[in-house]
């Protein structure tokens, strides 16, 4: 039936026929427990009984669902009207059926052998190693790279794999790196992942050697901050007409007045904030949770988000997507809405961690000692925080020595 036809019929009643119709009430609950409007629900309703008409003409059951007859659906339903919302409402349908196991997940989402390795890989650096997920999405992305290189069958491929290819992958993928820095975490992923295999018992030796280092040298560069007026410009961006806006307001105020890591504030938790001791607890890196003071600011924009702006759901996250089904915001997230903002403010895109740099620099400047600097930035070693002793030009000028002829310069 289409759309002219429901027209002239008047509305369509919510009540699925064919092979989809055991699972109207399912998808129906699923979806308004992912938060799901009650309109974005019927919408969803609406296309789940087109497509079981569909597929009782041509005589598919749920299980023959798979990604082509999706595809071949949203062709027919092109062909007979225009909907833009047609593929959103279909894909809260499939999504559903999917994540209950009523139709087959396609072969990319339930992942081939490679997708197999990362994921037992990906559970050994949660359990064995310790490590967050944003390291663990970070370490798996680059491993990604090498695995994806080898031949077919990847098991096969593994069991002959010996150092000559090694070494020649990471010559040639660290050559086309865009940066040193992104150079060495290839370097570092890799190490890790060869470890891992040899343990498992995938690859015949330990092939951690034949991984060629990238030439650096720590503390070489300078820490990168921003200007009062920039910082401003940026909090300011976010559209304070909307609520995705205040929510992204929230979350630069948070980057900025309290140093997090992006993946830090991703990983707020709404047990983490202790409104009557005025701390924040933040989960760092290596596991650690550590508390810091919750400043006026930062507890002003908070509470206007939580109070006014962040949907109301079981989620416990802090910052949630602004669209159901509502999840918890990703490093991913939090580095495109500072890429937004960036845009707004008319800045060149900068990376979440520069108004880490930009509060070190600030606190720096107002003459506090680096070891203050490393409480505020949770730094294990001291080292990380030496960086930022050479952008104190003050202190740096009355160590300069003068030239021979008298001047220093």
């Amino acid at each position: 039936m289409d759309a002219i036809g429901e027209r002239r019929r008047g509305p369509v009643p919510l009540v699925v026929t064919g092979p989809l119709a055991p699972y109207e009430s399912l998808v129906r609950t699923e979806l308004v427990s992912w938060g799901y409007a009650a309109s974005s629900v019927r919408d969803a309703v609406r296309m789940m009984r087109r497509l079981s008409l569909w597929m009782d003409r041509r005589e598919l059951v749920a299980a023959g669902l798979v990604p082509a007859r999706v595809e071949e659906f949203l062709v027919f339903r092109r062909a007979v009207c225009s909907e833009p919302v047609a593929r959103r409402s279909l894909g809260a349908v499939i999504k559903v059926l999917r994540h209950t196991g009523t139709v087959p997940v396609p072969a990319e989402v339930a992942g081939d052998a490679v997708q197999e390795v990362l994921a037992d890989y990906g559970a050994y650096l949660r359990g064995e190693r310790g490590l967050a997920d944003e390291s663990v999405r970070c370490y798996c992305g680059q491993a990604r790279k090498f695995l994806a290189a080898l031949p077919d069958p990847l098991d096969g491929a593994l069991a002959r794999l010996d150092a000559a290819q090694v070494t020649a992958f990471m010559v040639r993928h660290t050559a086309d790196a865009d940066s040193v820095w992104s150079a060495k975490a290839l370097v570092t992923a890799v190490r890790s992942l060869l470890r891992y295999l040899h343990v498992d018992g995938r690859i015949p030796a330990p092939l951690t050697e034949s991984v060629p280092a990238v030439a650096g040298w720590r503390l070489d560069s300078l820490p990168r901050g921003l200007e009062s007026q920039q910082v401003s410009a940026l909090l300011s961006a976010p559209d304070p007409e909307t609520s995705a806006g205040r929510r992204d307001r929230a979350v630069l105020t948070v980057l900025a007045r309290l140093g997090l890591r992006g993946a830090e504030a991703a990983a707020l938790q709404l047990s983490d904030i202790d409104w009557h001791a005025g701390e924040i607890a933040v989960r760092g890196k290596g596991s650690r949770v550590e508390r810091l003071p919750l400043t006026a600011e930062v507890g002003e924009v908070l509470s206007e988000y939580l109070v006014e702006d962040r949907p109301r759901c079981s989620a416990t996250s802090v910052f949630l997507t602004a669209r159901a089904p509502y999840q918890a915001l990703t490093g991913a997230c939090i580095r495109a809405i500072m890429g937004r903002a960036c845009e707004r403010a008319g800045l060149p895109r900068l990376g979440a961690h520069r108004l880490r740099h930009t509060l070190a620099t600030t606190i720096l400047r107002a003459s506090a000692p680096l070891p203050e600097v490393g409480q505020v930035l949770r730094h294990r070693s001291q080292l990380s925080t030496s960086i930022y002793a050479k952008v104190d030009h003050e202190a740096l000028w009355s160590l300069a020595q003068a030239w021979p002829e008298g001047g220093a310069r």
